[in-house]
């Protein structure tokens, strides 16, 4: 039997996008999401299931809209996952729980993230989602710390569960690395409120401009009476190259340049008052999905962008999706190639990036191929804006003092995987602030099982 190929996502054309910010991938119609539905075989040992980090029913929800009982749908995915519509657009399937599909053997997977997306946008969610009702308040009080993926999935499940809840955020807005640090073309920010709007549906409050550890500590946060506190505060750092020359104006981290153009609409300057330099010729370092987006931003704001990659495309850790996409935008790719020195001009700006060519050696720890510098292969390249996007680091600020918090050589929270209970009781944390950088998903996942653990410690607190 021949298997009927994936049904294609809408795209919004390359011409129109190259220029603006506005969301790529426009969404299945109800008919190309129903033809999509009629791919899955509905397997009877559901493997998609067992590649969701928060498990939820894949396989029912998509008869549902094989049935057009789209808000059915929806009820079955938020039993597990709060922020559908987000997981929909960014979370890697392909890695999770579509390169479990089984249809996937032979041929292309059920686009369960599509799906997901589609049954997750229809104009009825709000209604299904203000159909779920908060347990009776057991009168606990929990402070969630960070406002990312992870927070916001341990804010709403303890708030389901009848606990007060307050998110404290150190930035003007919540939402953590959905709102700073994804562009609005690929999960626009009214997306991101909108699901944190659900949240606060809950009964959940959020408190911004707060920097726990330095606004107010963790142990005044239990002199005011909080039975609990979650860490959920993310991996917010950039980590930098160490070379000759990084000190020169016009070399972004990626953090700040993603910052400054989706979470202060720098694309939008002078209506809002956040400039952000692209020249002529951008140079992005990395391979990762945040190397994706800073040169797909860049290329958006008129610059001739180039990514570095010091290995192969095939190793390239980014979304295929994405890869796909910003070569269809014209970005340029390097590849077997690794900086070792920033070149500036007389003003002290960035003028040339020279780089050392590699090849690959014996696999490495993370089970890729090592990148070995080729002696005498060095060159240089025009750049008058560089973005060094080659990973983040958790900051624990607002743990440094408190002595019962363990940290670890690498900066992350020692936490138990499982319950994300800390060294110190009543302190839980989850998400990159304990594996280090990772997926949206994968910080859900830890924060709901966590979720779990903080309600149990506070239904035994005061119990003999």
């Amino acid at each position: 039997m021949k298997l009927k190929p994936q049904v294609p996502m809408p795209k919004r054309s390359v011409e129109e996008r190259i220029r603006s910010f506005s969301e790529v991938a426009l969404g299945y119609s109800e008919e190309e999401a129903i033809a999509e539905a009629n791919r899955c075989l509905q397997c009877k040992v559901p493997r998609c299931v067992e590649g969701c980090p928060v498990n939820v029913d894949i396989p029912a929800f998509i008869k549902k809209i094989r049935e057009r009982r789209f808000e059915e749908a929806l009820e079955i995915i938020l039993e597990k996952n709060s922020l559908p519509a987000i997981c929909g657009r960014v979370c890697p399937q392909e890695n999770q729980c579509m390169g479990r599909c089984v249809l996937g053997v032979k041929g292309e997977p059920v686009n369960i993230g599509g799906l997901e997306r589609f049954v997750a946008d229809q104009k009825d969610r709000m209604k299904v989602r203000m159909k779920v009702k908060a347990a009776p308040p057991t009168g606990k009080k929990v402070a969630v710390i960070g406002s990312g993926p992870a927070s916001l999935t341990v804010a709403a499940e303890l708030a389901k569960l009848g606990h007060s809840v307050t998110i404290f955020e150190a930035l003007h807005e919540p939402g953590g690395v959905l709102m700073y640090g994804i562009p609005e073309f690929r999960l626009p920010k009214r997306i991101v409120r909108e699901e944190i709007d659900y949240v606060k549906s809950l009964g959940v409050k959020i408190e911004t401009n707060v920097i726990i550890g330095k606004t107010i500590r963790i142990e005044e946060l239990f002199n005011l009476g909080y039975d609990a506190i979650f860490i959920g505060s993310g991996a917010g750092l950039p980590r930098f190259l160490g070379i000759p020359g990084e000190d020169l104006n016009g070399i972004y981290s990626a953090n700040e340049f993603l910052i400054r153009v989706n979470l202060m609409k720098a694309y939008e300057f002078p209506k809002y008052d956040t400039p952000v330099k692209v020249g002529d010729k951008v140079v992005v370092i990395g391979g990762g999905n945040v190397a994706m987006d800073s040169a797909r931003s860049a290329l958006r704001l008129g610059g001739d962008v180039t990514v570095v990659y010091r290995r192969t495309e095939e190793y390239m850790p980014a979304r295929r999706e994405e890869v796909i996409n910003a070569k269809e935008e014209g970005v340029k790719f390097l590849f077997l190639a690794s900086p070792i020195r920033f070149i500036g001009d007389e003003k002290g700006n960035v003028c040339k990036v020279e780089c050392i060519r590699m090849k690959l050696g014996e696999p490495d720890e993370s089970g890729r191929r090592r990148p070995i510098p080729i002696k005498g292969s060095e060159f240089t390249i025009d750049a008058d804006t560089v973005i060094v996007a080659i990973g983040q680091r958790p900051n624990p600020i607002c743990v440094y003092g408190e002595k019962d918090v363990k940290l670890t050589s690498h900066g992350t929270i020692v936490a138990d995987p499982e319950t994300g209970k800390t060294s110190r009781p009543g302190v839980f944390a989850a998400g990159d602030i304990v594996t280090g950088n990772a997926t949206v998903i994968s910080a859900m996942g830890g924060g709901k099982r966590t979720a779990w653990a903080i309600h149990e410690f506070l239904m035994s607190k005061g119990k003999s």
